[in-house]
C-alpha cells in the first residue's frame, strides 16, 4: 500500500497543476469573490487512474481541513498530459494548479500561461532557498523567473536482477557501457534478454539519447538555442542506444513497441536482466518482485566514474508544480503549493513515491538514506544534467523521440541501422523544428 500511495500521489500533483490551467482557476460567486475551490490536474502515477484518485484524495482532504479550500482533482494519463496543457494554454481555460514534467518547464514558460515564480511568490511558500539547485535548474529558461516549483526529484540508475546475474555467472553489476554489453550478451539466451528499453516512449527515448549525447560531447542544441541534431556526437549517441537492439542484440525486438512501462514488468518477471529507469521500486513491488531480488548502481558511463561533462549519466528528472497565471484564486493556489512542498508532505509523498524530495530539509530524512535512493540522490548532486531549457524542448522530445522510435522499429524488423540512416532520421527531425 505504501508504494501505491506514493505513485498515486505523484500523479495527483501533476493533475493539480494541469487542472488549474483547464479551469482558469477557482470559480467566482455572484459577489465576485473567489470561491474556496481549486482545480488540480494530476498525472497518472499509479497502476490506474482510479488508484491515483484513492491515494491522493486523503491528501487533498487534509489540505481542505487545514485551509477550508476544496480541491477538485482530475488525474490525467501521461499520453494526454502535454496536449491537455498546451490546449489549456491557448484556450485560457485551464486548472489552478498542475503538475508538469520538469523537462517541459521552458516550453510551457514560453506560452506565457504559467505564473512566474518571482521573489514574492517564492516567499509565499517559504523561499526559493529551500530547494536544491539541481531541481531548480529544470524550472524554466535561464535568466527568467522559474515557471514552476520542484515537487519530486528523480534520476536514472541501472537496476539489475540479482538471480539472473548469478545464473549467468556475472560477478558484479556493470558500471560502463562495455560492461553492460558484455553482461547483456551473457543474459540474452533461452528467451531472456539483457536489458529492456521503451522504444515507443518518446520522452524516455529523449532522456536516454540526451545522456549519451553528453557522453559524446553533444547537447542537441547550440549555445544560442538552435537545434543541432545532426552533429557527429548526436548521431553517435542515437546509434549507440539503438544498437543495443540492432547490433549487440541484448534487447528483445518487441521492446520497439513498448511505451507503457512494459520493460519494468519484464524485469520483475525475470525476462530481462537490466533496466535503466527512474525510481521503479514501487512498480517492481506491484509486480510481485521483492526488494532483495534486485540491485541498483549508477547508470553507466563510457569509462571511470560518473561526473560532469562526458561522465554525465542521467538527466535531471522530476515533477514540478505550476500555477496558471489566470487563476481566480491565486492566494489559494499559493497555499496549496506551500502545502505540497512543506517538509511534512515532501517526506510523506516522496517516501511513498520512491523519489527524492527537492526540498533540502526534507531530503535529510532517514527515509531517503537507503541504498536505492542514495544512488539517485548522489546522481542528482554530482552527475546529472538538466535537459536544454529552451522553448522548443517539447518539440525536441516529439521529433527526435519519434526518430529514435522509428530506428528501433527498423532494428526490430531486421533493417540495418547505419550512421547514415541515423543521420537522415535526425536531419528530418531537425527540419520539423521551428526556424529561428
Amino acid at each position: 500500500m505504501r508504494r501505491i500511495r506514493a505513485a498515486v500521489t505523484g500523479a495527483v500533483t501533476l493533475s493539480l497543476l494541469l487542472t488549474a490551467t483547464a479551469c482558469g482557476g477557482g470559480a467566482e460567486d455572484g459577489g465576485g469573490q473567489a470561491t474556496k475551490t481549486l482545480t488540480y490536474w494530476a498525472s497518472n502515477q499509479g497502476s490506474s487512474l482510479e488508484v491515483d484518485k484513492k491515494v491522493l484524495q486523503p491528501e487533498l482532504e487534509e489540505f481542505e481541513r487545514r485551509t477550508g479550500i476544496k480541491v477538485k482533482l482530475e488525474v490525467i494519463p501521461w499520453s494526454d498530459l502535454l496536449n491537455r496543457i498546451l490546449t489549456a494554454t491557448t484556450s485560457g481555460q485551464g486548472p489552478d494548479v498542475l503538475n508538469i514534467g520538469n523537462t517541459w518547464s521552458a516550453s510551457l514558460q514560453a506560452t506565457g500561461a504559467l505564473l512566474p515564480w518571482d521573489a514574492k511568490n517564492f516567499d509565499a511558500i517559504g523561499g526559493k532557498d529551500r530547494f536544491v539547485d539541481s531541481a531548480l535548474g529544470s524550472t524554466g529558461a535561464p535568466g527568467q523567473d522559474p515557471a514552476a516549483v520542484p515537487l519530486y526529484s528523480m534520476a536514472y540508475a541501472l537496476y539489475y536482477n540479482k538471480q539472473m546475474f548469478k545464473d549467468a555467472g556475472i560477478a558484479k553489476p556493470p558500471t560502463t557501457w562495455d560492461e553492460v554489453i558484455a553482461a547483456g550478451k551473457k543474459l540474452s539466451k533461452d528467451g531472456k534478454w539483457g536489458i529492456g528499453v521503451e522504444g515507443s516512449n518518446l520522452s524516455n527515448n529523449i532522456h536516454q539519447v540526451f545522456v549519451l549525447g553528453k557522453q559524446h560531447g553533444a547537447d542537441f542544441f547550440t549555445a544560442d538555442g538552435k537545434a543541432d541534431f545532426t552533429s557527429d556526437g548526436a548521431v553517435a549517441a542515437v546509434k549507440q542506444y539503438v544498437d543495443l537492439m540492432a547490433t549487440h542484440k541484448i534487447v528483445a525486438p518487441g521492446n520497439a513497441e513498448y511505451a507503457q512501462n512494459q520493460s519494468l514488468s519484464d524485469f520483475a518477471k525475470d525476462r530481462t536482466g537490466m533496466v535503466l529507469w527512474q525510481t521503479p521500486s514501487q512498480t517492481f513491488a506491484s509486480q510481485g518482485m521483492a526488494e532483495d531480488e534486485w540491485g541498483v548502481v549508477p547508470a553507466p558511463v563510457p569509462a571511470g566514474k560518473p561526473g560532469t561533462g562526458t561522465a554525465t549519466n542521467s538527466m535531471v528528472a522530476g515533477i514540478n508544480l505550476a500555477v496558471f497565471k489566470n487563476t481566480k484564486n491565486l492566494d489559494g493556489a499559493l497555499k496549496f503549493v506551500k502545502f505540497m512542498t512543506s517538509d511534512e508532505e515532501q517526506t510523506a509523498l516522496n517516501k511513498t513515491y520512491g523519489s527524492v524530495p527537492p526540498v533540502k530539509t526534507a531530503q535529510q530524512d532517514p527515509a531517503f538514506s537507503g541504498p536505492s535512493l542514495a544512488v539517485i540522490r548522489d546522481t542528482l548532486a554530482s552527475s546529472a544534467a538538466a535537459l536544454p531549457q529552451v522553448p522548443e524542448e517539447s518539440q525536441f522530445e516529439t521529433v527526435v523521440g519519434t526518430a529514435v522510435k522509428e530506428l528501433f522499429a527498423d532494428a526490430a524488423a531486421g533493417r540495418p541501422v547505419t550512421t547514415e540512416s541515423v543521420r537522415a532520421k535526425l536531419d528530418k527531425a531537425q527540419q520539423q523544428m521551428p526556424k529561428k
